[in-house]
């Protein structure tokens, strides 16, 4: 009876995890990290691993920053020869490579000259002109990049290329956060950035983390709520960055085979194994639309999705097969 009464003090002394959250800006949105950990200095620990990582991948991937790794590797273009990049670099510039492939270029980090032709557009309030964007467009294909997997090199081909990873980037840091923080044994993690969110195990008595489904309208309620476990979820669309020239709504989501912003009113929501993965699709379903966009989920059955289109007056919602039911 002792030796069960001890065991029983002992069961009852251990303190329960508790929730701790702290968020910093980074990569042009905030990072929120909602964690359970067994005190505040193990969270503090994560935390601070987490944000430093953060940190350094965008001073590596920014195309914001002329000092960062990306900047330096498009300023230098055209290389004549292969140029050795990080090993963070490399591993977001194949996954967009492979990507790009797949939807036939709907999905191209070597956007940049469009979208810094859109960026000045969105300040002008003016559309561009036809020369400058023909330009643009002369400096943009995924199949000028150039990546050599055995020695993690990469080259630009052309003259004026630049690499913008603005549709992949965060997803990648989402993943790097919660691998920085399982290293201290905490794996009840949730990590957002503005949308790409990175989810651990369930938090103490729960069966998962409750995740909303955005609505194509930035002022309404989730369009579903789903309770989720070890994923990624991304989110894309127009609801909050947009700019209305000559009277049609333009998306910041720029459509590389055109060089235009999407008119598609859309919000797109992507449940992959990573966040890295499910970042770059939520870009490329996105601007392949509804039809294609489904029929490219449709190939995997770790990967689902939902588009919300408006059409017209309606709101219409399309779903992968796999895309699980509403709590």
């Amino acid at each position: 009876m002792t030796f069960t009464i001890a065991c029983l003090l002992t069961l009852i002394s251990v303190d329960p995890l508790q929730r701790f959250e702290a968020t910093q800006p980074h990569m042009g949105t905030s990072f929120a990290i909602s964690l359970y950990a067994p005190d505040r200095a193990t969270a503090d620990k994560c935390f601070a691993a987490a944000f430093n990582c953060v940190a350094e991948l965008n001073r590596i991937m920014s195309d914001y920053d002329p000092e960062s790794e990306v900047s330096r590797l498009s300023s230098s273009s055209p290389h004549a020869t292969p140029v050795q990049v990080s090993d963070d670099l490399f591993k977001v510039l194949w996954q967009a490579h492979r990507l790009s492939v797949e939807t036939e270029g709907a999905f191209d980090v070597t956007v940049g000259p469009l979208t810094k032709l859109w960026r000045r557009a969105r300040r002008r309030k003016q559309l561009p002109d036809a020369t400058r964007l023909a330009k643009a467009r002369a400096s943009v294909g995924y199949k000028l990049l150039k990546l050599g997997p055995d020695d993690q090199t990469a080259q630009l081909v052309r003259a004026g290329m630049r690499l913008d990873l603005g549709g992949i980037a965060k997803g990648h840091a989402v993943d790097e956060a919660m691998a920085a923080i399982r290293t201290f044994g905490v794996t009840q993690v949730l990590v957002n950035a503005g949308g790409d969110i990175v989810i651990g195990d369930a938090p103490p008595g729960e069966l998962g983390w409750k995740i909303g489904v955005a609505a194509l309208q930035p002022d309404e309620p989730p369009s579903q709520v789903l309770t989720l476990v070890d994923c990624s979820v991304a989110t894309s669309g127009d609801a909050w960055q947009y700019v209305e020239l000559g009277g049609k709504r333009y998306s910041h989501i720029l459509d590389p085979r055109t060089g235009l912003g999407l008119t598609r009113r859309s919000s797109v929501t992507i449940i992959a194994p990573s966040g890295l993965l499910a970042d770059s699709l939520a870009s490329a379903v996105s601007v392949l639309g509804p039809e294609r966009g489904i029929e490219l989920l449709d190939k995997s059955p770790t990967i689902s999705g939902v588009m919300i289109v408006k059409a017209g007056a309606e709101t219409l919602t399309h779903t992968s097969s796999e895309f699980p039911s509403v709590d």
